[in-house]
């Protein structure tokens, strides 16, 4: 199981973080994509890039909803050609940068086909014009231009043959963990860490593509996981808090929840959308961080010490998961307590999980 950290896109900061995680042993590097909030994801990989030999580049994770898939795909085969071939595409519905767009989660449908365009793109295949959503009211059909001619579909054309940029969707809800069934090379839910809802997750892509008439076995599982490893379990959950109201608010962004459930946690995920404030996104000290009680957090993220996290995480392991990307640890200098725990999990956790692999 590969194991990823999880971090800002920073364009000059991520060359930093890119080098110290790959001498600290860890499998690749996930940066968000935020446009409000955040440098450019695409940019800061590339830069990663630039200064590693060995470790992934993802997009954790890009959205359907701000760039078209033409654009997204050419953005991220760039990146997989100045890293020759460490790039992966991660990718969901949107949250934050959506939010900021004044926008909610892009739709099911619409999310379902951009998904099947970004691979046709990355496959070096072409999309149908009449599928590309662009309103006329922004650009009128290419027709109106007479020319004496014109590509008759979209499609780049410099990435037929090349070496394919692997898709992998956030998934928490049923519908797009069906898409990412159906469409991805990989699901990364975001489920918590929780082993009951990892494999309902699990089963439920497995019905999917056998439903679509696929290899059940014909796709990887991963997971998004929030995690501080600290002899003082209730450090540990301060470190993860201000995240895990993040990851924990996809089991119930548009006010249902999904995924088993047990003891309080339904209560606690109603409490959560409810005082969400984006403006405080990601932080701490939101009103929505309140909500979280310790039995949710031990429950929903991997927190405690050394021995505690590294038996968590083997736990997802004997899942089938093969990729986890943490949140929580990595970023070093933010505060002593962040500090302590990043260097327990790199010395501790993280050769530990290696040499069971």
């Amino acid at each position: 199981m590969e194991l990823w950290h999880q971090d800002v896109s920073s364009p000059r900061g991520v060359m930093h973080v890119a080098r110290r995680i790959e001498a600290d042993g860890w499998d690749g590097l996930s940066v968000v994509d935020s446009q409000n909030l955040s440098g450019d994801c695409y940019v800061a990989l590339a830069m990663a890039a630039s200064v590693t030999e060995r470790i992934g580049l993802c997009t954790g994770v890009t959205n359907s909803g701000t760039r078209q898939a033409a654009v997204t795909a050419m953005a991220i085969a760039s990146v997989q050609s100045v890293s020759k071939g460490r790039a992966y595409l991660g990718i969901g519905r949107g949250d934050s940068a959506m939010a900021h767009l004044g926008r909610s989660p892009t739709k099911v449908s619409q999310f379902e086909t951009y998904m099947r365009h970004v691979q046709a793109y990355l496959n070096g295949e072409a999309v149908p014009f009449d599928e590309i959503d662009i309103p006329d009211d922004i650009a009128a059909p290419m027709s109106a231009l007479h020319l004496a001619s014109a590509p008759p579909d979209s499609q780049i054309k410099a990435l037929i043959g090349k070496q394919k940029v692997p898709v992998e969707v956030a998934a928490s809800g049923p519908k797009v963990i069906g898409i990412g069934a159906r469409h991805a090379d990989r699901i990364m839910f975001t489920l918590g860490a929780d082993t009951d809802r990892l494999a309902w997750g699990i089963a439920l892509a497995k019905t999917a593509r056998r439903d679509a008439g696929l290899d059940p076995d014909g796709i990887a599982f991963g997971a998004f996981i929030n995690c501080a490893s600290h002899p003082d379990r209730a450090v540990a959950h301060d470190l993860v808090r201000g995240g895990l109201t993040t990851f924990a608010r996809f089991s119930v962004m548009h006010g249902k929840t999904s995924g088993p459930l047990k003891g309080d946690q339904a209560e606690v995920l109603n409490n959560l959308v409810h005082a969400y404030d984006m403006k405080k996104h990601t932080q701490a000290d939101s009103q929505q961080a309140t909500t979280l009680t310790p039995d949710f957090i031990d429950q929903f993220a991997v927190v405690g010490d050394a021995d505690h996290c590294i038996e968590r995480l083997q736990s997802l392991r004997s899942l089938g998961l093969d990729k986890v990307i943490i949140s929580g640890v990595g970023r070093a200098g933010s505060t002593q307590e962040s500090e302590q725990a990043n260097t327990l999990f790199v010395n501790e956790v993280l050769p530990a999980l290696k040499a069971s692999t």
